[in-house]
């Protein structure tokens, strides 16, 4: 192996990047971490650009509101499926993810908020004779 090999090789080692996987109705969100600026991109776009509203945003940071690093990370996240609120609630889950693929000793902190669940709850299909999933058709003696 030659020294500027060796030394790319180097550089990529000291470069550790971290994943996780979140899931949320239909919404799955691939999260890479890496050791930065607190630079956060999903699709290609800003957080703040592609999570409209603030509480979104928030909702969506909250694994580094609570411990209280999110200047550490840059977060780049491939979200696809389902829409903005499944997709936001994989992008949060996978970043919990992610950072306890970094350090375990979190673990239990983010399993007490709530945030180490995957949410299972998903959408009741329509079924036949009926308007919606449960609504009814309007009765009439007559």
């Amino acid at each position: 192996m030659r020294t500027e090999d060796k030394s790319i090789a180097t550089a990529k080692a000291n470069k550790k990047i971290y994943r996780g996987t979140g899931r949320r109705k239909n919404a799955i969100a691939a999260v890479v971490l890496k050791p930065g600026s607190g630079k956060r991109v999903i699709n290609g776009r800003e957080f703040t650009e592609y999570f409209h509203s603030d509480v979104q945003n928030m909702i969506a940071n909250l694994p580094f509101a609570i411990l209280g690093n999110a200047e550490e990370w840059d977060v780049e996240v491939t979200a696809r499926g389902g829409g903005i609120a499944g997709q936001m609630g994989a992008v949060r889950l996978g970043i919990a993810r992610a950072l306890v693929n970094n350090d375990e000793t979190v673990k239990p902190v983010l399993k007490k908020e709530g945030l180490m669940t995957r949410d299972s709850r998903v959408v009741e299909r329509k079924k036949f004779g009926r308007k919606k999933a449960r609504k009814r058709f309007q009765f009439s003696k007559r």
